[in-house]
């Protein structure tokens, strides 16, 4: 019975740390709005259209880093719906990486956390026109980390 004891408490212990943990769709997601547009415009719950958006549209685009570590995507050039366009980014390499949007006027609209071994979702409302994502750790964009986003 002695050796029940301490196994009871363990289970419960696990039983109410999972119950404690919950999803949370918006975590790690970064707001952002194209210039010009409100604020109250990004990510998840950013309800106004912004810059010729299209409200009620929504598209993913998936971006992933390099898995061997190297200074990379998987890919340079991605596509999206204007309107609520979200970024998933999957980095399984141990090496810290994110995604950043920005504008032609290299203002940033989106970026994920920089992690390494995780992945992440940036959201943002664009109107059609061309955009970069790159990684902002420093020296990982000057070393070719970066990508054309297409929004149409």
């Amino acid at each position: 019975m002695k050796k029940f004891a301490p196994l009871l408490a363990l289970l419960l212990a696990a039983i109410a740390l999972s119950a404690c943990g919950g999803s949370d769709d918006t975590t790690g997601a970064t707001e952002a709005a194209p210039s010009g547009a409100s604020k109250e415009a990004e990510e998840t719950g950013g309800s106004k259209e912004a810059e010729g958006g299209t409200a009620g549209s929504a598209s993913t685009v998936d971006i992933e880093a390099d898995p061997s570590g190297g200074l990379s995507y998987t890919t340079d050039s991605a596509s999206a719906k204007a309107g609520k366009v979200t970024v998933d980014f999957t980095n399984t390499s141990p090496v810290p990486h994110d995604v950043t949007i920005e504008n032609e006027g290299g203002e940033t609209l989106a970026q994920t956390e920089v992690l390494a071994e995780g992945s992440d979702t940036a959201t943002a409302n664009l109107k059609p026109g061309t955009y970069t994502f790159y990684c902002s750790v420093p020296g990982h964009r000057e070393a070719g980390m970066e990508g054309t986003l297409t929004v149409k």
